[in-house]
């Protein structure tokens, strides 16, 4: 017997109703606050601040060294921050959401989250240009504008960004609460793991902390254009299910005649262009006096023998003429044969070829 677990597993028959997060003053509040913070993080770094003293002093005392049974556990944590397995992770999870929900916004939200993440993070990594602790040089300088690209850290960022996508899309109140919970954990591991293990400054961490939490706030503004990203690609989607459809056959009764497939031309009355008429196991043809063959599948006039044509031709002009109208399937008139200069034609009243006969005196 199936229980509820297992139910919810099976594909819903139609596209639940998600309320989608908008930017409300709580939120506005909040990324403000942030943004604030962020900046605030980064001008202490520029100007070797009190929060630079405190970085050589982490640095110095060297937390790698001081609990080394850690550094086993914590080297395979921190991966949960790198970019390429955790965005697996959760691509594959929110794709099977999209497949049982019926829509693709679960995976517009972790592009676009991502994609934000790589450009605002890259581009001040690569701005500031700050120096690692293992590549510092001198004690006591915040190490800017050196060439490297740590600061702030991609790690935590990245593990902010990834696993809190988990709670932005969370459809019940429950859920967002454990799941944020959660996210927060993971962020605040990754990132002290990040300066035990000596690969970033204590403010490096805390400014991925502050980058990460404003891309979640800021997905609200990015709605309106994912809402429409998904109309588009479903669109997509439809248009090429439709072409991929099967035609429907006609069906044909057992034993009955079969639908004419290939068009025959018949000479027109005037002399011009020959009329295309359906060839089939049973059709009518059109006399050149104006009456009407009905012709069987064996190419005798339905319901008359060889007699009743001869007759229904009589009032239109010679037999020949009645013969010409009598089509056969999937064959081409005679008179539309130019004759060739080597043929003659055959006497009336045989189907052998001139040449196929016994040369007399032979």
């Amino acid at each position: 017997m199936r229980t509820d677990i297992f139910a919810r597993l099976d594909r819903e028959p139609e596209p639940p109703k998600i309320e989608i997060p908008r930017m409300s003053r709580t939120r506005l509040a909040l990324f403000g606050g942030t943004l604030a913070f962020y900046l605030a993080i980064v001008v202490a770094v520029l100007i070797s601040s009190w929060l630079v003293i405190i970085d050589w002093k982490v640095m110095l005392f060297r937390p790698y060294q001081q609990w080394p049974e850690l550094h086993a556990f914590l080297d395979y944590f921190v991966v949960l921050g790198q970019r390429g397995p955790t965005a697996v992770m959760v691509a594959a999870w929110l794709g099977w959401r999209s497949w049982r929900q019926h829509t693709v916004r679960p995976l517009l939200v972790l592009g676009a989250s991502l994609l934000l993440l790589n450009a605002t993070v890259g581009a001040v990594k690569l701005g500031l240009g700050r120096l690692g602790p293992h590549y510092a040089t001198r004690i006591g300088s915040p190490e800017l504008f050196a060439g490297g690209d740590i600061f702030p850290s991609g790690h935590t960022a990245n593990a902010v960004v990834t696993w809190g996508i988990l709670a932005y899309l969370a459809t019940t109140p429950r859920a967002r609460r454990y799941l944020s919970a959660l996210s927060a954990v993971v962020a605040l591991g990754v990132g002290l793991t990040t300066v035990y293990l000596g690969t970033h400054w204590l403010t490096d961490v805390l400014l991925g902390w502050a980058a990460g939490l404003l891309i979640l706030l800021a997905l609200p503004w990015c709605e309106t254009l994912i809402g429409r990203t998904e109309t588009i690609i479903l669109s997509l989607r439809d248009q090429l299910l439709s072409r991929r459809l099967p035609m429907p056959s006609l069906p044909v009764a057992s034993g009955g005649p079969r639908p004419a497939i290939y068009p025959q031309r018949l000479p027109s009355e005037d002399g011009g262009e020959p009329v295309r008429h359906p060839v089939g196991a049973a059709g009518a043809a059109r006399l050149p006096g104006g009456g009407r063959s009905t012709v069987s599948g064996t190419g005798a006039p339905a319901g008359q023998g060889a007699a009743g044509s001869a007759s229904a031709a009589g009032t239109s002009g010679s037999t020949a003429t009645a013969r010409l109208t009598q089509t056969r399937p999937h064959t081409v008139a005679r008179s539309q044969h130019a004759p060739h200069a080597s043929h003659t034609p055959a006497p009336a009243g045989t189907r052998r070829p001139p040449r196929s006969r016994p040369v007399a005196g032979g």
